[in-house]
């Protein structure tokens, strides 16, 4: 099975389209003028850090079976496999050093903004799994592609995030059928407590 010729379930989904894209666009271009310092500096740490490129690229699976280019500021090697499970913890030796501090305080999901601007992603949805991950997905599993992916979502910010994503679905389909514009912000502002906590959300 490929994950182009997904057939995605036909399950009941709230949609508050217009409202949720346009708060995506303003939201996600706001957020890019204020971080342009930020991305320049991690930009020149990445490169003192370590060899290889500052911005990861990989393919992941969006909405209706869709893949799209993710993209991450690199938190790991460059001769690190591209479509590994993703560390569980600052001591896995695929990180660098600069990618510890990244991927602690959430700051290698910045560069996801210009996904939600390019409409690949949501500022709020289901996390995007890997291509081979979604090609074992089931009817109930595909439910997850039937609104665009997330930087952040109710799955990133439960306690079940220490747990692999698909065993904790029950997050996502709750999203599916009760998202609104008032869930959306409520996650954003809790994404954003957690982070400053640094635990990490996104």
């Amino acid at each position: 099975m490929t994950t182009s010729n997904i057939v995605v379930p036909e399950v009941r989904v709230s949609t508050h389209g217009f409202g949720k894209r346009a708060m995506d666009v303003a939201m996600s271009s706001v957020l890019l003028v204020i971080f342009v310092p930020v991305f320049l500096l991690v930009a020149v740490l990445i490169k003192l850090d370590s060899e290889g490129p500052v911005l990861f690229r990989q393919k992941r699976i969006g909405k209706d079976g869709e893949p799209f280019d993710i993209l991450k500021f690199r938190s790991m090697h460059a001769d690190a496999h591209p479509y590994r499970c993703s560390p569980k913890s600052d001591h896995d030796p695929r990180l660098t050093r600069m990618g510890r501090l990244l991927r602690r305080l959430s700051i290698d999901e910045l560069p996801q903004l210009v996904n939600v601007i390019k409409g690949d992603m949501s500022l709020v949805g289901p996390r995007p799994e890997m291509p081979f991950i979604v090609d074992m997905y089931g009817a109930f599993e595909r439910q997850r592609l039937l609104v665009k992916p997330g930087i952040t979502g109710l799955w990133q910010i439960s306690p079940a995030r220490a747990m692999p994503i698909h065993e904790n679905l029950q997050y996502d389909l709750l999203y599916l059928e009760s998202h609104n514009l008032a869930m959306d912000v409520t996650i954003l502002l809790r994404t954003l407590v957690a982070v400053v906590r640094g635990i990490g959300a996104a």
